[in-house]
């Protein structure tokens, strides 16, 4: 609040000086070329693929579990989405299923991108999806921060003795171009908005041609602000996320609902906790709102949420069967509790 207020009394709300900040303050840990602090992931997505200059009518592979504003600024490019689904136990898509994807497609369409949304905070193969030979956008919205390892201090992340998160970061990151989500519901939020950036100089170039963008498409000091902070509690509140993901991931031991398995055990930011349930949403939505707790559709807003796509039934199945439990760091000890009791009682 304090950042927030003094931006407001600064008179200065929109792009400028805090804008550059938010920038550099995510560039020290991330060590990218080149970035922009945009309006909304839209418009990041819209950027990133324009930077690509996809003619007209080129397909673009996306998981049917993708947010489902990719699908409107596919479509605004005139671009042709091609959806593909995912395994039963790891919401992304990996390269398996992108490959029978492309295999599947018709033989006039030409698959020009991959964007690859890290679903609930679960990072997927980045690395050997773009040995595809295909340009990927990254989507780390939900996973930031997922090679901070809980209890690590940042003079420790920078000795030696352990890598520190930008080393860990361009590891990572696989992608031509990254986008990071500031809204409501992303790992970090400015309350709206998006970083899009490219780790190292000759994709940065691609970005740079966007330099003198309209301010109307930046983001707003108002909101920088408020993420500047987000970035800087961003330890302490992984921290405090895997307390309570230990807590949960104890209780759901005694359920017979099964949960999402990360390909690496080391690398997770406890962005959410979630369940696969094995009966439909609806009882189990009304247990714990007998309960007083509010529980959430996991992937209700996801494209196979709002449109079941075709050809992908297991995301179809999970849009159905996959629910959110309150989850984030303020959580007060009592909350937690309930939270588990629940867990461990569902129908």
């Amino acid at each position: 609040m304090d950042a927030v207020l003094t931006a407001m009394v600064e008179e200065k709300i929109g792009p400028g000086e805090r804008n550059r900040l938010l920038i550099q303050t995510v560039k020290e840990q991330l060590r990218f070329d080149y970035a922009l602090a945009l309006r909304s992931p839209a418009v990041a997505l819209h950027l990133a693929l324009k930077a690509l200059a996809l003619s007209p009518g080129k397909a673009v592979v996306i998981s049917a579990l993708s947010p489902y504003y990719y699908l409107q600024v596919i479509k605004d490019l005139q671009l042709t989405p091609l959806f593909c689904d995912i395994t039963n136990d790891f919401p992304c898509m990996n390269r398996e299923m992108i490959q029978e994807t492309i295999n599947k497609k018709p033989p006039e369409c030409e698959v020009c991108a991959v964007v690859l949304h890290h679903t609930l905070g679960f990072v997927p193969d980045t690395p050997s999806i773009a040995e595809l030979g295909i340009p990927v956008i990254e989507d780390i919205s939900q996973s930031y921060g997922s090679w901070l390892k809980p209890g690590v201090k940042k003079d420790q992340e920078e000795s030696k003795e352990a890598p520190a998160p930008s080393a860990s970061a361009q590891v990572s990151f696989s992608g031509v171009f990254c986008i990071l989500g500031l809204e409501e519901r992303d790992m970090l939020t400015s309350g709206g908005g998006a970083l899009l950036f490219a780790m190292n100089r000759r994709d940065g170039t691609l970005l740079r041609n966007y330099t003198s963008i309209a301010d109307e498409f930046c983001l707003p000091d108002i909101n920088a602000a408020l993420a500047v902070v987000q970035f800087r509690e961003l330890q302490r509140n992984i921290e405090r996320r895997n307390e309570i993901a230990q807590i949960y991931a104890h209780a759901g031991l005694r359920t017979r609902h099964k949960r999402f398995i990360p390909k690496k055990d080391d690398e997770n930011n406890y962005y959410s906790f979630s369940l696969i349930l094995e009966t439909g949403l609806k009882d189990v939505v009304l247990y714990a709102k007998k309960k007083e707790i509010i529980l959430e559709n996991a992937f209700e807003k996801s494209i196979a949420g709002i449109e079941p796509c075709a050809g992908c039934p297991v995301s179809n199945s999970l849009v159905l069967r996959t629910v959110l439990f309150p989850f984030f760091p303020r959580l007060r000890s009592q909350e937690i509790e309930r939270v588990s009791r629940l867990i461990m009682t569902l129908p």
